[in-house]
């Protein structure tokens, strides 16, 4: 059995996270053979975390990174052998699996690692001073100091250069403090790759960290393709609708499958919030279709779904400006010019005056620290289906195709969606 992880992209929103829980349960459906792991490469805001709460559902896991670690290479014995055996008693150890090292424990502790050196220089030491072997010592007492263990954590690259580096033979690996197995040289000889399939993206700096050492098996996303480069041919399904999810609804509706009730709560969530409960210009008959279907399934009316889960999200005035920002931001280049747009929902712009300045200098600090040209946010009034664009100072702005509120503001009345209607417009204001 494989592992596979399903996995959505930085900064994770609800398709993202939505999608890639709702597909890990189909495939662990059509494909028993093999582990399907979804996870999100980002941390959830306190209004996604808030909206879980209420689904009562458990969001995929968070894992930093997808680069292989000791968790993917170590290893484990059937035996173990006791401090105070007798170094004979390891002799049936050796005859059956002429194993490296053998695990030596003291009662229910784990000791260290005997190697077969500590028992060619035990005997060789024996012979020099002796000329013989006459007495057979107890284990712990030929055992040299035990070097520091590794975590399972650890990286694949960092473990094999402190094994490198060192005489031993193995290291032991620790998990949450306690032994888990060990390594040795065997265990480096060629880096593990994880399978990955990614959801709602296709862009590697997009992605998990660590995704250029994975092998990525599918691309499931409803973007435009500048997709990461793959070493086979491998599936990709993208499809220009309004959700990730509705995508992986009809991928149900294809193997026959009814999605249970919590799935079909994690797929409506997706689709309401990527279409900003169907009103997005990137909306289309199908996520309509796919929306009410899913409605029916958990019984819930459409409209008062979304209304209640939008209701749920914080006001900006009140969230910590650079984590709002940050929480769905994307990057693009175009003409060697590195663009970030955000994208933040309301039900209201009546306090926008509140806050703006905050988030202007907010929105500043992102573009210093990703080393961007030019950053945007557009806050989105969910409701009265109205934005508005904040920006960093850049030459390009005076091509954008919108009224002027106050330096650095503009009114976008009508715009709901980034990738469909502000995104042509910013690449096409820094084509100018």
């Amino acid at each position: 059995m494989s592992r596979i992880y399903i996995t959505g992209h930085r900064n994770p929103d609800f398709d993202s996270v939505c999608s890639a829980y709702a597909y890990a349960k189909l495939k662990s459906r059509t494909d028993p053979g093999n582990e399907y792991v979804p996870v999100r490469c980002g941390h959830l805001s306190d209004s996604m975390k808030k909206v879980f709460d209420g689904l009562k559902i458990v969001p995929p896991a968070y894992m930093k990174d997808i680069y292989p670690k000791v968790d993917d290479v170590y290893l484990t014995a059937r035996d173990h052998i006791d401090a105070d055996a007798p170094l004979n008693a390891v002799a049936a150890s050796y005859k059956a699996t002429n194993p490296s090292v053998i695990p030596v424990f003291e009662e229910d502790n784990f000791f260290g690692l005997l190697s077969v050196d500590d028992i060619t220089s035990w005997a060789m030491e024996e012979i020099s001073k002796r000329g013989s072997i006459t007495d057979i010592p107890k284990v712990r007492d030929i055992m040299r100091a035990e070097e520091e263990p590794v975590d399972i954590t650890d990286l694949f690259e960092d473990a094999k250069r402190r094994l490198s580096a060192s005489k031993k033979r193995g290291l032991a690996v620790m998990k949450n403090g306690k032994y888990a197995g060990f390594v040795t040289r065997r265990c480096f000889l060629r880096a593990p790759k994880n399978n990955v399939i990614l959801m709602d993206h296709n862009e590697s700096r997009q992605s998990i960290h660590g995704i250029e050492t994975a092998n990525i098996i599918e691309i499931v996303d409803h973007h435009r393709l500048d997709a990461v480069k793959t070493d086979l041919p491998i599936y990709i399904d993208a499809e220009p609708l309004g959700s990730t999810c509705t995508i992986v609804f009809r991928k149900f509706l294809q193997e026959g499958i009814t999605p249970d009730g919590d799935t079909a709560r994690m797929l409506l969530t997706g689709i309401v919030s990527d279409t900003l409960i169907l009103r997005s210009p990137t909306t289309t008959l199908v996520d309509i279709t796919a929306a009410r279907e899913l409605a029916q399934i958990i019984g819930v009316d459409l409209k008062e779904f979304g209304l209640n889960m939008f209701g749920c999200m914080e006001g900006l005035k009140s969230r910590n400006p650079e984590e709002a920002v940050s929480s769905d931001f994307k990057t693009y280049t175009e003409n060697k010019i590195k663009v970030g747009i955000g994208q933040c929902e309301c039900t209201t712009l009546g306090d926008i005056e509140d806050y703006k300045g905050e988030y202007l200098g907010a929105l500043e600090n992102i573009r210093q620290k990703q080393g961007l040209d030019w950053a945007v946010l557009m806050i989105t009034d969910v409701i009265r289906e109205h934005s508005v664009l904040l920006s960093t100072g850049f030459k390009a702005e005076k091509h954008l195709p919108y009224n002027t509120i106050s330096e650095r503001v503009f009114d976008m009345p009508g715009v709901m969606s980034r990738k469909k209607q502000l995104l042509p417009e910013v690449l096409h204001a820094v084509s100018e």
